[in-house]
């Protein structure tokens, strides 16, 4: 498949149509697929936690999640043809199963919200079978009780609406345990879906400010990883381009 290798991990430069096809194949053969979104506090954080570096290198599919990624590789002189968040994956793969009657697991969230979440998700999608769901509050010594949980449900998509790097951990560590076909880490759609926070307008995604109407909603929870992340992406990005342009001043 066609990827960029860049920030020391490989990313996929499609757009969303050709992410389902991808998934929807998977899921109809039977095979295993693991996807993350990659975002700017993603980036910064794998520069020094090479565990996560490794998880994201070990995903299948990765998509850019980010504006601020989308923008950063077109600088860098890559063809990038849309930003694919992890969410609106989610939205479509929650349609393919609906439609394909696939089942599915949610794992993450509080309890509270993950049940508002699934009363929503079977609001919208009458033909969809939610395969059970559990909130994320679990350490890592919990995680083998966690596997068998998901496995005696027997779902094919296994979504995980928990923050980095716990949810690109529990996927890297316990994937060959696990029955499920398609994994996604979906960040906090659940909440979204439940209605308890929400995604910025479209206007505002388009422009590269969502991240700043997220620090509106949450500024005690966000203005470190913003207001100290951002700087730090920017200054990668340039390393990333000066990087560049002297390989290509070595070759000449």
């Amino acid at each position: 498949m066609k990827e960029i290798c860049r920030f020391g991990i490989r990313i996929h430069p499609f757009t969303k149509e050709t992410f389902l096809t991808i998934i929807e194949s998977s899921l109809q053969n039977g095979s295993k697929i693991v996807q993350n979104g990659v975002n700017a506090a993603t980036i910064t954080d794998l520069k020094s936690d090479n565990d996560l570096k490794e998880a994201i290198n070990n995903s299948d599919l990765v998509n850019v999640d980010g504006m601020s990624v989308l923008l950063a590789l077109r600088i860098l002189g890559f063809k990038v043809p849309e930003r694919v968040t992890s969410p609106d994956l989610a939205e479509n793969v929650l349609a393919i199963a609906d439609s394909k009657k696939y089942s599915v697991y949610l794992l993450g969230a509080n309890h509270s919200s993950l049940m508002l979440c699934k009363e929503k998700i079977q609001e919208r999608y009458r033909n969809l079978k939610i395969a059970g769901c559990h909130d994320g509050y679990f350490g890592v010594e919990q995680e083998e009780e966690i596997v068998d949980i998901i496995n005696d449900a027997e779902p094919d998509i296994l979504l995980l609406g928990m923050p980095s790097p716990k949810k690109e951990m529990f996927v890297e560590n316990n994937k060959d345990k696990l029955g499920v076909h398609y994994f996604l880490g979906v960040g906090g759609f659940f909440d979204i879906l439940a209605g308890l926070k929400k995604r910025a307008p479209i206007w505002i995604q388009r422009i590269g400010m969502e991240w700043f109407y997220r620090l509106l909603q949450e500024p005690r929870r966000m203005w470190k990883r913003y207001l100290v992340g951002n700087p730090k992406f920017i200054w990668l990005v340039l390393k990333e381009r000066l990087k560049h342009e002297k390989s290509l001043a070595n070759f000449f």
